[in-house]
């Protein structure tokens, strides 16, 4: 019975090793997710069908990112087709993507401006602003990253 019983916790060490070994060797194969806390701010203004958006994205940390997607999502559709700066495109009717380009940790992020006219002129426009890829970060604040922003037709700026 002892003999066995060695022999027992001897294939159990050897199973625990080889198990944990595995585990490891796997793990080391798959990329694991950095941590970044994507952080989107800026303001809103609508004046005369004129809607103007700034957006700075940024990654507060701790780790930087290569790459994030932002989606701008807009309650009144823009007028017909408009330009948008370099690194945007149009999603749909009412909805615009932007890659962020390179995100350093606690660094300067990236600036977009867009001006775009509405159909008609309306009272206000909704604008949603959030994060539509991140690259699979971890995100433990995803409160500074998803805006929905009110702009009545004044012409004053709405921060976010």
């Amino acid at each position: 019975m002892c003999l066995m019983r060695k022999v027992l916790w001897a294939v159990s060490a050897a199973v625990v090793l080889v198990v944990g070994t595995g585990a490891s060797a796997g793990a080391g194969d798959r990329a694991i997710a950095p941590e970044a806390d994507v952080a989107h701010h800026g303001r809103v203004a609508l004046t005369n069908g004129r809607l103007s958006v700034w957006l700075l994205t940024e990654s507060h940390g701790p780790g930087s990112l290569a790459n994030a997607t932002v989606r701008l999502a807009f309650s009144v559709p823009p007028a017909g087709a408009q330009a948008l700066p370099a690194g945007c495109l149009w999603a749909g009717d009412r909805m615009v993507f932007c890659a962020t380009g390179a995100l350093r940790a606690g660094g300067v992020g990236r600036q977009f401006a867009l001006e775009l006219r509405t159909v008609g002129a309306p009272d206000e426009v909704v604008v949603t602003v959030g994060t539509q890829w991140n690259g699979g970060a971890t995100d433990r604040n995803p409160q500074n990253n998803e805006h929905r922003v009110l702009a009545p037709a004044t012409g004053d700026s709405y921060a976010f």
